[in-house]
């Protein structure tokens, strides 16, 4: 308990010194474009003040993402999270499972209550919570992979248990984490070339189903492609032959298409 309080505060401090960083690179950017309105409007340039300014900017974001990855180790590198689906229309309701917090959950047999098992979890969803709280616990992952960091999430489950509405969600405005991690993206994207840079961005779709690889944007299947996993000089894995696309992910109609195909 003692040590679970000492990582809270921990994790409190490093929170609000990003808060604090983001706070410095927002002012940076403002004294940046200050300057360089400043010099347009009396025909100077000064690179080196540019160059300056520039160079905190990317300080402040270096140790901001140093700052976030702190936060994510200390929380945890693996986490499993537990989500409890609601009984759908025409199922027959029991208490076998129950919510004890955010963090823990009881399970019991219906024809035998007295027989209870408890477990743990970094996060407990109840029936009643939807995509947005589901996003909300793993969007700083997705902040970590823009960042640079590998990260993998998935959904684990038996059939019917709710693992495609919670990855990729449905039509009717009850959008998974896939779309949802790739909106975060495009906000991301949009913020950053407002800064002057310029992305690009590419896509994969793949499954493995009965230890074989699928290509899921691949719109022909009339030749054999085989898949195997590569792990290069640098140590990243790649798979071969994929079909790769090119997505604007502030393009809802085209990433909207590209999750249709797969």
């Amino acid at each position: 308990e003692a040590l679970s309080e000492q990582t809270t505060v921990v994790l409190a401090t490093k929170e609000e010194e990003i808060g604090r960083l983001k706070g410095e690179v927002k002012v940076l950017k403002e004294r940046l474009k200050c300057e360089e309105d400043k010099l347009h409007s009396v025909g100077l340039t000064s690179e080196a003040r540019v160059n300056e300014l520039e160079d905190l900017i990317r300080e402040g974001e270096h140790e901001r993402r140093k700052m976030h990855n702190i936060i994510q180790e200390l929380r945890g590198n693996v986490r499993v999270f537990a989500r409890i689906r609601p009984f759908l229309p025409g199922e027959k309701s029991t208490d076998s499972i129950t919510p004890l917090g955010e963090t823990s959950l009881r399970l019991s047999k219906p024809n035998n209550p007295e027989r209870e098992y408890k477990f743990s979890f970094d996060r407990v969803f109840a029936p009643n919570e939807g995509q947005d709280a589901v996003f909300g616990e793993v969007s700083e992952f997705v902040q970590s992979a823009l960042d640079g960091y590998n990260v993998c999430l998935f959904s684990y489950g038996q059939t019917g248990s709710g693992k495609t509405y919670t990855m990729q969600g449905t039509g009717s405005g009850q959008m998974g984490l896939i779309p949802r991690s790739i909106e975060q993206i495009g906000q991301y994207k949009s913020t950053l070339e407002a800064d002057g840079w310029n992305y690009s961005i590419h896509v994969t779709f793949l499954e493995i189903y009965n230890e074989s690889i699928r290509d899921l944007l691949r719109e022909s299947d009339e030749v054999f492609v085989k898949h195997e996993i590569k792990i290069g000089d640098d140590g990243n894995r790649t798979v071969t032959n994929l079909t790769v696309k090119q997505l604007d992910p502030n393009d809802k109609n085209a990433v909207s298409s590209v999750l249709q195909l797969a």
